[in-house]
């Protein structure tokens, strides 16, 4: 299947990759931004997401798809900008095939590999607990308070309820019809192969929220130590979703870091 994208400008290609608490939506702030900055820009959603299905078919990797749409759009090389779950991938995809990654953004990134500690593991159970109970209203906003920082506006936190709410939807529906065909399984990404990040060859910038859940900025942490070079930052305002909180200084870095350390980024 080709995911669900969009793509705008020309020159130098930049991939964003969401949250798994959003949708290729919460770049709308940076992507058409990027591309008047002189970037050939990719978005797209993940299987389950936005206006990807949630194909109850086989296990599959996220880092497949991506690179698959990328063969699609004849893009052999790109820079990849990832927001937690997204930052998971694009490290995955920077360690396994790093001919195909010019540079590297991790936003609040997710550590392959990592035991969740004791905030993430009571979210987690709280998520599970809520959803079971049909209760997608609270299930919803337990993820808007939890990952959004104390920069959100109101409008931000709308937004976050529409694609957290729209993804569980649409979960909820294919796990119901693995479940009744082949098994619940089968509509699960796969976990593949260990991933190493200190495999990631190229720029890096790994950005942390003060604000942010012990783990993330942990992992935030070790990422940093893990890529060989790589630049870390912490923001002292935000939360889990900075992009989103604060948009137009997350676009001023990214664009400042993609125009300052990868200036060969190129199709």
């Amino acid at each position: 299947m080709t995911l669900s994208h969009d793509v705008a400008g020309d020159g130098p290609a930049v991939v964003l990759l969401h949250s798994s608490v959003c949708d290729r939506r919460m770049w709308d702030a940076q992507w058409q931004a990027l591309a008047e900055a002189g970037h050939r820009v990719v978005r797209c959603d993940f299987r389950g997401f936005g206006e990807t299905p949630a194909e109850a078919v086989r296990p599959y990797r996220d880092a497949d798809d991506v690179l698959a749409l990328l063969d699609a759009l004849g893009l052999e090389r790109a820079a990849f900008v990832g927001a937690s779950f997204g930052g998971r991938v694009a490290v995955e995809i920077a360690a396994r095939r790093p001919e195909r990654v010019t540079s590297l953004v991790l936003l609040c990134a997710a550590l392959p590999g990592h035991e969740p500690g004791p905030a993430l593991k009571d979210f987690g159970a709280r998520e599970d607990e809520l959803i079971e109970a049909g209760d997608l209203d609270g299930a919803v906003e337990l993820n808007v308070t939890t990952w959004l920082g104390p920069e959100a506006d109101e409008p931000v936190r709308e937004r976050v309820r529409a694609m957290q709410r729209h993804a569980f939807e649409i979960q909820l529906a294919a796990d119901e019809e693995a479940a009744s065909a082949s098994g619940p399984e089968d509509s699960t990404p796969s976990a593949g192969p260990d991933i190493d990040p200190a495999a990631v060859d190229g720029p890096a910038l790994v950005v942390t929220g003060a604000h942010d859940l012990a783990d993330f900025r942990a992992m935030g942490a070790r990422l940093a130590e893990l890529i060989p070079g790589a630049r870390a930052v912490e923001l002292p305002w935000a939360g889990h979703l900075p992009s989103l909180e604060r948009p137009a200084e997350v676009t001023a870095l990214l664009t400042g870091f993609l125009q300052e350390d990868a200036p060969s980024t190129g199709p």
